[in-house]
């Protein structure tokens, strides 16, 4: 019985590894890409809720009001729209991927929208959290990250591919999930989505 329980956790921590891999080979420079980008599709309608999670913060605790939150705080509290990171910390297009998230939260992010990083390492082969704090520090991370202890948040959230973000507007409906590592000019572009479908600039 603990062996077909545990199953379906193997089976969605493979296909997040393998994933992961495929998309740092195809986004590196000199990778190949087949096929529109999954992050150019326009989202879906009508908007659905965004699934609560209770995230244990690595860092940013002041920002976000406690040491242990609720996701639907982040709006509730500020009315301003979110921008949902899932990472791990053995993840290689994660790690490529945050600089720029960073680059995001210092020109003026974090005034807009609350950006937060969930390491989800652990539930899917890559890393532990640990690892995840590590990455944090290697390289300079300060935007707010922390992580979550219920692995119902992959399959909640549907997460396919790592990383992967959800923009999140300040009535808590999902906007867009796109899954795969995420350009500097994707974010910038969908971070104004974001804030435009949220009546801000």
């Amino acid at each position: 019985m603990e062996e077909m329980r545990k199953a379906p956790i193997i089976l969605i921590a493979a296909t997040l590894a393998v994933t992961a891999i495929l998309a740092y080979a195809a986004l590196r420079p000199g990778g190949r890409r087949t096929g529109p980008p999954q992050a150019m599709r326009a989202p879906s309608a009508p908007l659905r809720p965004a699934p609560d999670i209770e995230i244990t913060m690595y860092q940013g605790v002041n920002e976000v009001g406690g040491s242990t939150i609720a996701l639907s705080s982040l709006w509730e509290k500020t009315g301003r729209p979110v921008v949902l990171n899932f990472w791990a910390g053995l993840c290689p297009p994660c790690r490529a991927e945050m600089p720029d998230f960073q680059r995001l939260y210092d020109e003026g992010g974090r005034d807009r929208f609350t950006l937060i990083g969930v390491d989800i390492g652990p539930f899917i082969g890559l890393g532990s959290r640990d690892d995840g704090r590590t990455l944090l520090r290697a390289l300079g991370i300060t935007f707010p990250a922390g992580t979550t202890f219920d692995i119902r948040t992959v399959r909640n959230y549907e997460i396919l591919g790592m990383p992967t973000t959800v923009f999140i507007t300040p009535d808590g409906r999902i906007l867009r999930k796109h899954a795969g590592l995420l350009t500097r000019g994707q974010m910038d572009a969908f971070t104004k989505e974001l804030l435009r479908a949220s009546g801000t600039r």
